[in-house]
């Protein structure tokens, strides 16, 4: 079976070998179509001329899902995969990440239009972002230290405007299954000089699940000044509000009688509406970026930020309150110059948080704080300061050179103990570096190859877990990555074709466990060996503005991954050679994308995923899975005033999978059951002024 399907796989690629090989490359050069453009490592270049493993994710892939969610557009792409254990409760896990992340995001770094969007602590609250609030994204795989500080896992930049800003106003509603309302308002201000878009957005959901609520608003306000001929001013301001049940994981047993529960009572433990299981969260966050051209050859960007998260947390075995300020800032000095026909760039900067929080943890009463029975204050700063070098030759040879050196600190001080001496733990300045090399291969094709240290220490939820023993023992993990790839564009640019490689070891790979109360904990766990491929491809066999068909594009990603422990013994147990749980070794996406010139459109979707262990012993395992979905619309403009009619559905088989699984439960307590079919309709107005 598994041979078969890495067959198929292997002749869709083929398949568009032959093509390009067979194709006309002589093409209406009125057709060519446009170069999708990388942020990331500061190159600003053409994506197929990045020496990096980096994922784009643009508005027209964001659009043709369900316009509730980032997740089906993520998981589209190679090497990341966007989990969703309940309506609300989001994880990311790029090449194995996740394997730390109970909940959450954890051990990658995000950044919202260049402002930290991570903690101090090592935390993301990717969730209080609305669908929204996203108009394109970056994905950054493996250790990206020499740009963007301290992590393992890879580096998300998300961007919520384009870089040309109309003014105009923008409109939408849907509703679907499971009490689905989706609310969007936005409205854009101003000249070239100066813009203003303020945005608000709601969401709610009664969810698939028993005790699977949700809800979340989010506003917020952009603004960009241009000062004069050399300095620009933008400020981004967000406060969301987000509250979700949280239905609890499931015993195989109870997912294969009844999907839809949520937790029964076991034990001691109260069931999921019993311990009124829930999130509230409250996140406010203000950014204000500088851009100042110095000369024609050195360029500032610089950002401080300023946020305070609060988060309520109910939970079976007791109610947690957290309080997060943090606030930082960011700093580049870019400095550009050719010799002859070399291009020279080097940027220099540095990065630094700091946080301040709080967290209490009570016994639960019926969703209400009892008696308390830890408070604990969290001190976490985090420093790094980088250097990259970019030297881009004449005969299509360039080489990239970075590296950061990182420092962090935590200090907990049990205010609930008296006469608590505060413990502290520093991790040492660590250097990552990375080395990429790439060469031209004529005028279409490019070869890569690069080399990557990592460092990321535990984050303040693994150093205080809900086990509530302070674990400043847990050591950081130490990672290197090997890779090496092809990019290439073709057709003028109609076909494009993307493969890379990479090996990557990590030594002190923190892993999450359970106690017998399923409470989560940490451990460091040896050292882990992750190798993979991962590829994708698209091609638009049509795409002009005069026929009945303006555009069809087809596009599939692939991914395999070798994850496996390398070296990990718990007490007498050896799980030394095992899969490296969370991870599917084979998954596969594929979509097609038809646009007509009376402005019906479609977009279809399948995704496969190969069984995911679900222990670190290997010895249970979630079933593989495919998923078909697909959206229908019609748009089209009018004076001004674009109008878009759309209707869909996601899973349309019904299938009956797990997004989001609880790894190493006690007592198989794994399963979060995802939606079964749901449809969706919708409708949005854009008028422009």
């Amino acid at each position: 079976m598994m041979r078969c399907f890495q067959i198929s796989v292997i002749a869709f690629f083929a398949f568009f070998n032959t093509l390009l090989l067979s194709a006309q490359t002589q093409q209406d050069s009125s057709h060519v179509l446009p170069q999708v453009i990388i942020q990331a490592f500061g190159q600003n270049r053409q994506q197929k001329e990045v020496s990096a493993a980096i994922n784009i994710i643009e508005q027209a892939q964001i659009e043709r899902y369900n316009n509730t969610s980032l997740l089906p557009a993520i998981n589209s792409t190679p090497g990341i995969r966007m989990e969703e254990r309940s309506p609300g409760s989001y994880r990311i896990n790029i090449r194995g990440t996740s394997l730390r992340s109970p909940f959450g995001v954890r051990n990658v770094k995000i950044y919202w239009n260049g402002i930290p969007f991570t903690d101090p602590g090592g935390n993301t609250y990717l969730n209080q972002l609305s669908y929204y609030n996203v108009y394109s994204m970056e994905v950054i795989k493996g250790p990206a230290g020499s740009m963007y500080g301290a992590g393992t896992g890879g580096v998300i930049l998300l961007n919520s405007l384009p870089d040309t800003r109309t003014a105009g106003a923008d409109v939408a509603y849907q509703y679907g299954s499971f009490g689905l309302h989706n609310i969007n308002a936005q409205v854009r201000t101003g000249k070239e000089e100066h813009h203003d878009i303020f945005s608000y957005s709601h969401l709610q959901s009664d969810g698939y699940r028993d005790h699977s609520n949700m809800r979340r608003d989010v506003a917020t306000w952009e603004t960009r000044i241009r000062i004069n001929d050399k300095q620009q001013l933008s400020a981004s301001v967000l406060y969301g509000n987000l509250y979700y049940q949280t239905p609890g994981a499931l015993t195989r047993a109870e997912y294969n009688n009844n999907p839809k529960a949520a937790r029964p009572a076991a034990g001691a433990f109260p069931s999921a509406d019993g311990a009124r299981a829930a999130i509230y969260q409250q996140t406010f966050l203000a950014g204000i970026t500088h851009n100042y051209c110095l000369t024609e050859q050195l360029q500032n960007q610089t950002v401080v930020y300023g946020a305070f998260s609060l988060v309520k947390n109910p939970t079976f075995r007791n109610f947690e309150k957290r309080t997060e300020p943090h606030f930082g800032g960011r700093s580049v000095f870019t400095w550009q110059h050719n010799i002859d026909q070399t291009g020279l760039q080097v940027l220099i900067g540095g990065e630094a948080q700091q946080g301040f929080f709080n967290t209490k943890t009570f016994q639960n009463k019926n969703g209400n704080p009892d008696t308390l029975m830890t408070d604990d204050d969290i001190s976490n700063r985090i420093i790094s300061g980088f250097v990259q070098t970019d030297i881009r030759f004449p005969f299509g040879f360039t080489i990239n050179a970075g590296v950061s050196i990182n420092h962090s600190a935590v200090t907990v001080t049990r205010l609930s103990v008296p006469s608590f001496i505060p413990l502290k733990r520093a991790y040492n300045s660590e250097w990552a570096p990375r080395l990429a090399l790439s060469q031209k291969l004529g005028s279409h094709m490019q070869v890569y190859t690069s080399i990557s240290r990592g460092f990321s220490p535990p984050t303040t939820q693994e150093i205080l877990p809900s086990t509530s023993v302070i674990s400043l023992g847990l050591e950081a993990e130490h990672g290197i990555n090997y890779e090496a790839g092809i990019k290439s564009s073709w057709l003028q640019q109609r076909l494009y074709i993307e493969v890379n490689t990479f090996w990557y070891q990590l030594k002190n790979a923190i892993v999450q466990r359970r106690d017998a109360s399923n409470a989560d904990y940490f451990v460091n766990a040896g050292s882990t060996r992750q190798q993979g491929i991962e590829s994708q491809a698209s091609y638009y066999w049509l795409r002009n503005e005069t026929g009945l068909f303006t555009q069809v594009r087809t596009w599939a990603a692939y991914t395999y991954n070798h994850f496996r422990y390398h070296d990990f013994k718990q007490l007498n147990t050896d799980f030394s050679g095992n899969k490296l749980p969370g991870a599917a070794t084979n998954t596969f996406s594929a979509g097609a994308d038809i646009t007509t010139k009376p402005g019906l459109y479609t977009n279809l979707t399948w995704f496969y995923s190969d069984p995911i262990a679900l222990n670190d012993a290997n010895t249970d395992i979630a079933s593989s899975y495919n998923l078909f979905g697909g959206r229908i619309g019609w748009r089209k403009t009018y004076h001004k005033t674009t109008l878009d009619i759309f209707a869909g559905a996601d899973n349309l088989f019904n299938v009956r999978y797990s997004l989001g699984n609880d790894i190493n439960a006690t007592g198989g307590r794994y399963y979060n059951t995802a939606p079964g079919t749901a449809y969706f309709a919708g409708i949005i107005v854009r008028p422009g002024f």
